[in-house]
This record gives structure tokens, sequence and C-alpha cells, in this order.
């Protein structure tokens, strides 16, 4: 599992499946979401913009990532 470190929170899940390459642009990030295709927490997370805090788990593909708060 990698760590992503954010400066503030929250952060919507969008925006981190984007900058954190996992897929190539805001719409691809928005696409897979509402495919149910990104889990968060270990339960599929439909909404694109749902508040990403310190501590969550975003799980798409082969790739999981831990948020900490810098």
């Amino acid at each position: 599992m990698r760590k992503v470190e954010i400066s503030k929170e929250p952060v919507e899940l969008y925006k981190i499946l984007k900058f954190e390459g996992m897929v190539s642009s805001g719409a691809a990030a928005k696409s897979v979401i509402a495919d149910g295709q990104v889990l968060l927490n270990g339960e599929v997370e439909t909404r694109k913009r749902k508040k990403i805090m310190a501590g969550d788990i975003i799980e798409f593909g082969k790739e999981k990532i831990r948020i900490q708060l810098k």
C-alpha cells in the first residue's frame, strides 16, 4: 500500500485519483468512480466529490493508497 500525503483536508475523491496518476484525467476519474470501480475504505464509492480525509484508504485496479495529512 502506497501512502499519499495531502496538505489540507478534505480533498475530493476524483482529484486524488487524477493527481496520483491512477487515471489519465479528471473526466476518467469521474467515469471510473461512477462505474463503481473505486473502493473507499473497502466499500464501493460512486460519489465523485466524496470528501476524503486522512486515514481513508482508496483502491482502484491494482493500486491501494492510504491518505495522510502532512
